[in-house]
């Protein structure tokens, strides 16, 4: 039996208190725990697909998406993580950097700072730098992403075409190129985007 939350070396570790967090008890391996919030992901999407109007670029909307995605998984979903992690800046700091960044991408769409690509790719990276929760953050900018470059009238992401919860050479690039953004090099993140 593979431990629940065992995850790779790069992902956000879970500290006692949020592993305490876990919802439902059926869940006893990583595989479990892999199923289960995939299905609450399916569900957020079908929920998203009712909100078409919904304002994507609020923190009412981050926190409502984040809690839809694992919810039914996790207690502390839609909740600002409380604790520093391996990645992500100080927690008290999170409300007012994810707002900026919001505010900052509305500025960008208004005034076509990036090509729509980009503007969705630069959301994406500034949410996973924030990390605002213990865990699914990746999850969370992906759709977010995918949300808002459909907004942009632009073709849909492929973010590898594969799985990127597990360690592998796929996760491996998406990691790089997360790394190069963190540098203001978008353009490996833009090319995993597409890939």
């Amino acid at each position: 039996m593979s431990d629940v939350f065992a995850q790779p070396d790069d992902a956000t570790p879970l500290d006692a208190e949020e592993r305490e967090g876990l919802l439902q008890t059926w869940i006893t391996t990583r595989a479990d725990l892999n199923e289960a919030e995939q299905a609450n992901i399916d569900d957020a999407v079908a929920w998203i697909d009712r909100r078409r109007n919904a304002d994507l670029l609020t923190e009412g909307f981050v926190f409502e998406l984040h809690k839809r995605m694992f919810g039914d998984v996790w207690s502390w979903a839609g909740s600002v993580r409380k604790t520093e992690k391996n990645i992500g800046i100080d927690p008290q700091q999170i409300h007012l950097q994810l707002g900026g960044l919001l505010r900052d991408v509305q500025y960008w769409i208004e005034h076509r700072s990036f090509s729509p690509d980009e503007i969705a790719v630069r959301l994406h990276h500034g949410v996973v730098a924030i990390n605002p929760f213990p865990n699914g953050n990746g999850r969370l900018a992906r759709l977010m992403a995918d949300l808002l470059i459909a907004r942009l009238r632009g073709e849909p992401f492929s973010w590898g075409g594969e799985n990127l919860r597990d360690i592998g050479m796929l996760r491996a690039e998406y990691i790089a190129a997360l790394h190069s953004a963190d540098n203001h090099d978008f353009a490996p993140l833009l090319a995993f985007a597409r890939s």
